[in-house]
């Protein structure tokens, strides 16, 4: 301190400065005029003492359009909620005889469907002129194994792409906590088209178009729980499943693609196998309960007094 005092006073006098103002007033025109006064509507304005057309004058300078005088809200329909008019596999497709009666209906029924089959398939060559059955039939094979993969990978973004909004949750269901092991080994019988339709909703030009393929492949399956416990299936033991897979498009919509709908599950198909550590609990056995009448009762009572023993005095 006694330093500072013997210092000149040009190093003891407080400097005044403002910190609002900038340190280059260069621009100090341009930028007064980069900040915009605007009027602020009043919260506490009666509308209702207002002329209809000062309304209009102040909704104008606002930018504000009229209210409408009807609720409307857009929607989007991507997909479909189910399967118009699905495909009926033939009985024991994959394992019966074709000699079979069963099966020799069934392939006549086939016949007379096929030209609804056809009609639609025109349909669809109507939006996409390319469209092969054959080259479809690999192509929704690619799209199966890509759904099935990101299901076990746990990867949501990617199922999207593959399937369609009503297959999502039908995907998802049970499969929280769960550990899933897939894999796809090879096509015993080449993927083919077995049916197809086409609808439209709402209106006549909203089009959506539904192809079920027939699939007969080797895969592997093992599920196991959060304990790492195996629920279903097995990483060694191979099966043969045979599936009909219904693949949907919107076809009026320019970017549409073809996306898992549903399966179609025959009703003669054998039951799932149950979960490994489902237990059915036994019945219990009936109690046998000793129902005594009351002549036995007083029977006994009396057999005492009867032989001469002494009888004891009730309290």
């Amino acid at each position: 301190m006694g330093a500072l005092r013997m210092g000149p006073a040009i190093f003891t006098q407080p400097c005044r400065t403002t910190t609002s103002k900038h340190f280059n007033p260069k621009f100090k025109k341009m930028r007064a005029e980069k900040y915009l006064k605007v009027d602020l509507p009043d919260p506490n304005e009666d509308i209702g003492s207002l002329s209809p057309q000062k309304i209009r004058q102040k909704m104008k300078e606002r930018g504000l359009l009229p209210p409408r005088p009807w609720m409307e809200r857009p929607f989007y329909i991507s997909a479909t909620g189910g399967v118009f008019e699905p495909y009926v596999p033939p009985e024991g497709d994959g394992k019966a005889s074709i000699v079979s009666t069963t099966r020799a209906k069934q392939a006549v029924e086939l016949l007379e469907k096929k030209s609804k089959s056809m009609m639609a398939i025109r349909k669809i060559k109507s939006f996409e002129e390319e469209f092969d059955q054959k080259e479809f039939a690999l192509r929704a094979q690619d799209t199966y194994i890509k759904a099935h993969e990101s299901l076990a990978n746990n990867d949501k973004r990617a199922l999207r792409i593959h399937v369609t909004e009503k297959a999502y949750p039908e995907f998802r269901h049970n499969s929280y906590n769960k550990t899933i092991r897939w894999k796809f080994l090879e096509s015993l019988e080449p993927p083919r088209v077995v049916h197809a339709r086409c609808t439209d909703i709402i209106s006549k030009e909203n089009i959506f178009g539904q192809v079920t393929v027939r699939f007969h492949t080797r895969q592997q399956l093992a599920v196991y729980d959060r304990f790492g416990r195996l629920l279903h299936g097995s990483e060694i033991l191979a099966k043969d499943v045979l599936e009909y897979i219904v693949f949907e498009k919107h076809l009026s919509n320019l970017y549409g693609t073809w996306r898992i709908h549903e399966k179609i599950i025959p009703d003669w198909a054998p039951p799932k196998d149950p979960s490994k550590l489902t237990k059915v609990l036994p019945e219990p056995e009936p109690e046998i309960v000793k129902v005594e009448s009351q002549e036995t009762e007083t029977a006994k009572l009396d057999a005492p007094a009867a032989s001469g023993a002494p009888a004891i005095a009730a309290n």
